[in-house]
């Protein structure tokens, strides 16, 4: 093992957010198979080529840079949310090329779609074979896009499929994408647990009409129904869950969304993350017996989508132990032993291997926008922290 090179590690990081750029700050928009990310993932077969390491891409586009001697495997993933920051994701999987040029035995993976155009961690999800190609390849985005079409960008990459039975265990590095390590001034924090999550789409479909000669009484108004099961929800919810359960409404298409029309149909999502499994389960029969309730009061018709989800994922103790160890020695009490409220590609390598992660600080605890960072000294102690890991667990 030689010592990562912290210069080489954070200029490799920059080029990689040029794929991509923004223009506002450092941010990125480099969504799943867009232009972006394919150019971005033809970069990072190239430097994981000069490394030594042997390139392989899968049909989903997941790209792998294998070792001689296949063991540890590290990585996450280089797509972007719509307007992503320039460190989700990306900063695993250059952090991992690093380690891998100075730690023999270590091999480097970026996932695809970790972010969502389709689905929940998409690509790893299909490596992992918690989903059939065939099935993500019906899955469709936003703008209605198939992900069968969408991956035909990739199709001059594909190369072959990775046995994920050859790797000993899996090392996620990511920023935390929230306050906790930066609020408190420490420089890592190694996960215990990845929560799990739940997603899935609603439609509630009522009468377009007139919107000035419409009585309200007489109206069956499709948003009126989302925001009654919004307000609905949340009292439902109250006895159920804890303090770090979160749920979410996040994407709401309103038709025929003009001003003087009473909508006729909404469809929204609706996501909800808790640490417990059978909290989930309680989560989603509230939500569909809520949803239908709505529905029958209002006098419209209701379509619920396919669930889509990720269960609760404990870390290894092993794994999480050589990572401990690492940072009491690199970062002596200033690191932490955390949960994850995000989810990660790890819970779908946990179905195969050992799993570990590990945090670097989210400056505001900002992420998922242009506004996101990470001070360049606390990226090169996590850097040290996963390669210092990764050598005691490899040698």
């Amino acid at each position: 093992m030689t010592e990562p090179d912290a210069d080489r590690f954070l200029a490799d990081l920059h080029e990689l957010r040029g794929f991509g750029a923004s223009g506002t700050g450092k941010g990125v928009v480099r969504p799943a198979y867009g232009a972006a990310d394919v150019a971005a993932r033809e970069w990072l077969a190239g430097r994981m080529e000069e490394a030594g390491l042997r390139v392989v891409v899968d049909a989903m586009g997941n790209l792998f840079g294998l070792s001689k001697t296949p063991g540890l495997l590290i990585g996450s993933h280089s797509d972007s949310q719509p307007e992503g920051g320039w460190l989700d994701g990306a900063l695993g999987v250059v952090a991992a090329l690093e380690v891998a040029r100075a730690v023999p035995g270590v091999s480097v993976v970026s996932f695809q779609d970790e972010e969502g155009r389709f689905g929940v961690t998409t690509g790893s999800a299909v490596w992992s074979g918690a989903m059939d190609l065939a099935t993500a390849d019906g899955l469709k985005d936003a703008a209605g896009v198939p992900l069968g079409e969408a991956r035909k960008a990739v199709a001059h990459l594909v190369s072959g499929e990775v046995d994920p039975a050859q790797f000993s265990g899996f090392i996620e590095m990511h920023i935390e994408q929230g306050p906790v390590l930066d609020g408190a001034g420490e420089k890592i924090g190694v996960v215990e647990a990845i929560v799990g999550l739940r997603s899935m789409m609603i439609t509630l479909s009522g009468q377009q009409n007139h919107a000035g000669t419409t009585p309200m009484d007489m109206r069956r108004d499709a948003f009126q129904g989302l925001s009654a099961f919004n307000t609905a929800l949340n009292e439902a919810f109250r006895n159920v869950v804890t303090p770090r359960t979160v749920w979410t409404i996040g994407h709401v298409t309103v038709h025929p969304n003009a001003t003087s029309i009473v909508p006729g149909k909404v469809t929204f999502s609706m996501q909800w993350r808790d640490g417990e499994a059978d909290r989930l389960d309680r989560m989603e029969a509230i939500i569909r017996e809520t949803a239908a309730a709505v529905a029958a009061e209002r006098g419209l018709t209701l379509e619920v989508g396919p669930l889509l989800g990720l269960a609760p994922t404990a870390m290894d103790g092993r794994l999480r132990g050589a990572l401990e160890a690492a940072a009491q020695e690199i970062a002596p009490g200033a690191w932490r032993r955390m949960p994850s409220g995000a989810l990660h590609d790890a819970t779908n390598a946990a179905r195969h291997m050992p799993v570990a992660m590990l945090f670097v600080p989210s400056i505001g605890g900002i992420s998922h926008d242009f506004a996101e960072d990470t001070a360049e000294a606390d990226l090169v102690t996590g850097l040290e922290v996963l390669a210092r890991a990764a050598g005691t667990l490899v040698g």
